[in-house]
């Protein structure tokens, strides 16, 4: 009884304390934010409503994608080219996505310290965050292919273009690192005379370096496959354009099974290292 008792007051409670909750006006982002959810939502509903779904038949397209994927995954083989062909294609996708890694990491990190606003004016950081936004708007296929404009389709159009999006990316990234620090320290060493480069290399990289590190490595497993894709669109060589000749010149599943066994060896090989890099430096730490 008296159990009950106190469930029941427990939720009288409860509901007067619901009741009694100030109902929060709704301000100018959640509004923006609702419309455009709304507008999306008529638009998939339309974009759904206008497809001839009579002229489509089901049990052979189902039946089709089993037999690709019969052909694919249980009987991989190639012709074309040997195993150590298709490792060296996988390893020069492997060297576009560290090349674009690096040279974006290092980019990123200066302008990341840049746009961070507890470490210099919040105008200039405004206006970095404003423009990396702009950048990682556009898919990185895009900017590969603006810059293959002028230097032609190959490895250094997908090496430009790619950096380009590394840096919005990691610029993100590391500011919020940055951001996230403990502004009384970043406060005592100003307070003791420290300039701003002692506050970055003896404050705020030290003490964000986890972060970095993971980020990194994520946005080079994103480069990883991104490289496999501008070796299709771009001619970047490596593995993905003999992904693409096998799936479009020539039309052989069995090749693109194989093909689709190494990238998934090697992007589960990416995901070990970095796990296990990430688990050493946190105990050093």
């Amino acid at each position: 009884m008296q159990i009950e008792e106190s469930i029941k007051g427990w939720g009288q409670l409860s509901s007067d304390e619901i009741a009694d909750t100030p109902v929060r006006p709704l301000n100018r982002s959640s509004f923006a934010m609702r419309i455009i959810l709304l507008i999306l939502s008529v638009l998939t509903i339309y974009a759904l409503s206008t497809i001839d779904y009579n002229s489509v038949d089901i049990k052979k397209a189902v039946s089709d994608t089993l037999s690709n994927f019969k052909t694919m995954f249980l009987q991989p083989y190639s012709h074309r080219f040997s195993l150590p062909d298709a490792f060296y294609g996988v390893v020069v996708t492997m060297g576009l996505a560290f090349l674009t890694t690096l040279f974006g990491g290092i980019i990123a990190l200066f302008l990341g310290l840049l746009a961070a606003q507890n470490l210099g004016l919040k105008q200039v950081a405004n206006i970095i965050k404003v423009f990396v936004a702009f950048i990682r708007a556009v898919p990185t296929i895009l900017w590969v292919l603006i810059f293959a404009v002028s230097a032609g389709l190959g490895s250094a159009a997908a090496v430009i273009g790619m950096t380009f999006h590394s840096v919005s990316y990691l610029t993100k990234a590391y500011s919020e690192s940055f951001e996230d620090l403990d502004r009384s320290v970043i406060e005592a060493l100003m307070a003791s005379g420290a300039n701003w480069w002692q506050i970055v290399f003896q404050a705020v990289i030290p003490s964000s370096v986890t972060y970095l590190l993971s980020w990194t490595f994520l946005r080079f497993e994103i480069n990883f496959a991104n490289a496999v894709a501008m070796g299709a669109a771009a001619g970047a060589a490596g593995i993905g354009f003999d992904l693409f000749m096998a799936s479009g010149f020539y039309f052989d599943l069995r090749e693109v099974g194989l093909i689709t066994y190494f990238i998934l060896a090697f992007a589960m090989a990416l995901e070990s290292l970095s796990t296990n890099m990430k688990g050493r430096l946190r105990k050093r730490i």
